[in-house]
Parts: structure tokens; C-alpha cells; sequence
């Protein structure tokens, strides 16, 4: 499974999907720099979310090529291979998705019991670590249903950086959130590409965190990509859909 050197870390060309008559993508390329903090902005159901899973093959595109940390996921010739590559994916999911059964430290070391050779020691420090990082190291013996919703996104992403991914995904962070809450996530985001150096797209229609976090936002709508620059840009864009949308958001 080789990879392709000199591909950006997130790069998709002419990505196609529809759910029967149903036009989700219609043929959208983006590419994503290294180190580079990309936001997909736009209305419930324009497509965002299956960008996702498309991006970590939970979707097959019906046309169009998918290519993440330089490797073809559409040229991947088994499941094994699509989870090499997996691994250099973080995902924080839209409600954190932590399992109720396990304390807030067994959901982080989860990813680690499976696929690191960490010692138990080793394992342990590096829970420990990753939930420092995130403000939650007093709380690793609580179960989620004992923490706020705005921690349960911080314990979330302690674990989507267990394996120490280049690329993290994010969908929809600070939905459901207060906006002091949602603020300190967004300085989270901020701080994995200073301090880990990492490439992050994020998926919201949270125009304000998506102003605060982004080097370069995407408007998506109706399956294509409508325009895509600094904040600055969109609000100079002649798009109707791009004035109403920032219109709406204030």
C-alpha cells in the first residue's frame, strides 16, 4: 500500500454521491494543505455530513477519486488496508459517540487497546496525557453520563488523538453547545495545528466558530461547492446564497 509522496493530506476530485434520486455531491473537488485548518460550512442536509464518511470510507462515492494522507481510498484493496490508513484519521463525531459502559479513561485508551503495542504503563500515560491536554484530567474515573455535553466533546477528542494522527475530522463541535463552551473548543482546534501540527477539516453550519478557527471556509449547497476563501472573501462573495447564509448566522 503505497502512497502517493506529494498528495495533499485531504484531496478530492470530482466526488459524486446520491441515496437513489437524491443529488448529495455533485461532482466537488477541495484539496486540503498540510497544517491547514479547512471549514465546510452550509444548511442541514447539503451534504457535509456524508463528506465525511465518504473521506473515511463509511460511503463509496459513485464517481470521483478520494485521496487522504496520500493514499487512493478508492484503489484500497481490503478492509485491513482502509484501517492503516484510518489510523492516521482523528474523528470527532457530531455527539462525541463515547461508550456508556466505559469510564471517561477506558473510552480514550479504547483506540490504544486495539491498535497500539503501548504496555499497560504506557498506556496509561498516554491516556492521562491526551486528557490533560483537553482539561480533563480530573475527571477520567466518571462515566459520560456523569459529565456535561461540552466535556463529553473534550473526552471525545482526547480519544480521536490517542494514535497520534496527522488529520483530524471534525462534525459539527460545537453543536448543542453554550458559547462559552463552544469558544474553548474552537481553541482546542486551534491549538492541535500549533502545538501538534495537525491538518483539520471541520463540518458546521456555526458560522461564528468557522470565522474564529479557519484558515479557508467552503460554502457548500445543493452538492456543490458554492465559493470558498478567508471570511473575508465570502462576505465579498456575489453569491446570493452566501450573503443570506452569513445574514442568517449573525
Amino acid at each position: 500500500m503505497d502512497a502517493q509522496p506529494d498528495m495533499p493530506p485531504i484531496a478530492v476530485q470530482g466526488l459524486r454521491k446520491s441515496f437513489g434520486q437524491q443529488k448529495v455531491l455533485n461532482g466537488i473537488s477541495l484539496s486540503i494543505a498540510p497544517h491547514e485548518i479547512v471549514t465546510v460550512l452550509g444548511r442541514s442536509g447539503t451534504g457535509k455530513s456524508v463528506l465525511l464518511k465518504l473521506l473515511i470510507g463509511l460511503e463509496k462515492p459513485d464517481a470521483g477519486s478520494i485521496s487522504i494522507d496520500g493514499h487512493e481510498i478508492g484503489s484500497l484493496e481490503n478492509i485491513d488496508q482502509l484501517n492503516e490508513v484510518r489510523k492516521q484519521v482523528g474523528f470527532l463525531f457530531q455527539q462525541a459517540a463515547l461508550y456508556d459502559s466505559l469510564s471517561i479513561r477506558q473510552n480514550v485508551a479504547f483506540p490504544l487497546k486495539r491498535h497500539s503495542n503501548l504496555s499497560a504503563e504506557e498506556q496509561k500515560s498516554r491516556v492521562e496525557e491526551l486528557l490533560a491536554s483537553v482539561g480533563m484530567d480530573r475527571d477520567q474515573d466518571k462515566m459520560p453520563s456523569e459529565i456535561s455535553g461540552g466535556m463529553k466533546k473534550r473526552v471525545g477528542l482526547a480519544r480521536a488523538l490517542a494514535l497520534d494522527p496527522e488529520i483530524v475530522m471534525f462534525d459539527e463541535p460545537t453543536a448543542g453547545l453554550d458559547p462559552i463552551t463552544a469558544a474553548e473548543i474552537a481553541s482546542l482546534i486551534i491549538e492541535l495545528r500549533e502545538k501538534r501540527h495537525i491538518t483539520s477539516l471541520v463540518v458546521t453550519h456555526d458560522i461564528h466558530t468557522a470565522r474564529a478557527i479557519s484558515d479557508r471556509l467552503v460554502v457548500l449547497n445543493e452538492g456543490n461547492i458554492l465559493t470558498e476563501g478567508t471570511f473575508e472573501d465570502l462576505q465579498k462573495s456575489k453569491e446570493p446564497f452566501v450573503a443570506q447564509f452569513l445574514k442568517d448566522a449573525r
